[in-house]
């Protein structure tokens, strides 16, 4: 079995309100230092099957379920196989 993680954002144009109320709750808490938040989602499972073909299956599951490709981009990575 291969890992695989994939990473869901928010678009840079879309505007991230709990990543602007996170922001500000840091801020308030005195880590004045932390600037531009945005929270995102990660997606962990694992895949059986070469890696050109967790590539192939990967993205397809991304554009047809995992990510709302309107306001949301994403990437992933094949981390390695484990073992069960």
């Amino acid at each position: 079995m291969t890992k695989v993680a994939v990473y869901v954002t928010l678009r840079n144009s879309v505007v991230d309100p709990q990543g602007i109320a996170t922001q500000d709750a840091l801020q308030i808490m005195g880590y004045t230092e932390v600037e531009n938040v945005r929270i995102g989602k990660l997606i962990e499972f694992e895949f059986m099957g070469t890696t050109s073909e967790i590539e192939l299956r990967v993205n397809e599951m991304c554009k047809k379920l995992l990510v709302n490709q309107v306001i949301e981009d994403y990437r992933f990575e094949i981390e390695g196989v484990t073992s069960k």
